[in-house]
């Protein structure tokens, strides 16, 4: 059975079509259950700010790997990558289909393929790591990276900066977002499927989606994380900072930058069927997406 991996940029209704999915495959006698691959969502008590899928949500499509780690701990993408392939292999040990959501990254491929990951940097390195970047911040330690690493990451991204610092300082070399065609060492028969949209489309979207978070009660969530101690890699969410600073416009801005990133990466991976979102509903495209997947 394939698995299916439905992906695309932030706010452009990957849950909602992913629900839609579920619901078509199971007229046709599948139990499928969706494998959240969001860095983000695996936290307890950032549900709002990360868009995870809620309990209504959830009655629709079993979610699993979804806010399970302590808002105060840290966890990796080497974690994730051993659960994740655990629940993927245990779904198709059981004849289900398994729907990798989330948006594009390293979560994506961590999910889907065995990567070389690097080790965690040692206990020492990483505080003194954490505590530089809150007393200098990321643009001075930016500029500390190797020239040609440094060019390879935005200087207010603050969790990829703290990564790349306690590897440079180890004497790691880093693996760059584009090393590799991953897609050719993918550890089951897989279905990539991305969701476009236009960019102007995909603005809008991202400013009414953080609207409705705020209504939500994204600002007290983010209040209540920090005060519970937010581990470095929980405070990496867009949004987090912004919102304790009660700066929602540059939220939205984050957010409308990191959302185009995410396309220029999708339209650059090989081997994804690409849906266009258009003025589709859900439903129309899960039909697609549906007609594209194997046995």
């Amino acid at each position: 059975m394939e698995v299916a991996a439905i992906f695309g940029p932030t706010a452009v209704g990957k849950t909602a079509v992913a629900i839609e999915v579920a619901k078509l495959l199971r007229k046709r006698g599948e139990v499928p259950a969706a494998v959240n691959c969001d860095s983000i969502q695996v936290y307890e008590g950032l549900e709002t700010l990360s868009g995870a899928a809620g309990a209504a949500e959830r009655a629709w499509l079993e979610h699993r790997l979804l806010a399970f780690v302590p808002v105060n701990g840290e966890f990796s993408a080497g974690r994730y990558a051993n659960l994740a392939h655990d629940e993927i292999d245990q779904l198709l040990a059981e004849d289900r289909r398994p729907i990798v959501v989330g948006g594009i990254g390293l979560y994506l491929r961590a999910a889907l393929a065995d990567l070389d990951l690097r080790p965690p940097a040692p206990d020492d390195v990483r505080a003194d790591v954490e505590r530089e970047m809150e007393e200098r911040g990321p643009a001075e330690l930016h500029a500390d990276l190797d020239p040609d690493l440094a060019g390879t990451v935005h200087p207010n991204d603050r969790k990829r900066i703290a990564r790349y610092t306690e590897l440079q300082r180890t004497g790691i070399e880093p693996h760059l977002s584009g090393d590799g065609l991953w897609t050719e060492r993918l550890r089951h028969p897989t279905a990539l499927f991305g969701i476009e949209i236009e960019r102007d489309e995909l603005d809008s979207r991202i400013d009414e989606r953080v609207d409705r978070m705020v209504a939500a009660g994204a600002v007290e969530e983010v209040k209540a994380a920090d005060a519970a101690g937010a581990s470095r890699t929980a405070r990496s969410a867009i949004g987090f900072e912004e919102l304790l600073a009660g700066d929602v416009e540059e939220m939205k801005t984050a957010q409308r930058r990191f959302g185009r990133r995410q396309l220029t990466w999708m339209r650059k991976m090989p081997g994804v069927v690409a849906i266009d979102r258009g003025d589709r509903t859900d439903a129309e495209l899960a039909a697609e997406i549906v007609a594209g997947l194997g046995d």
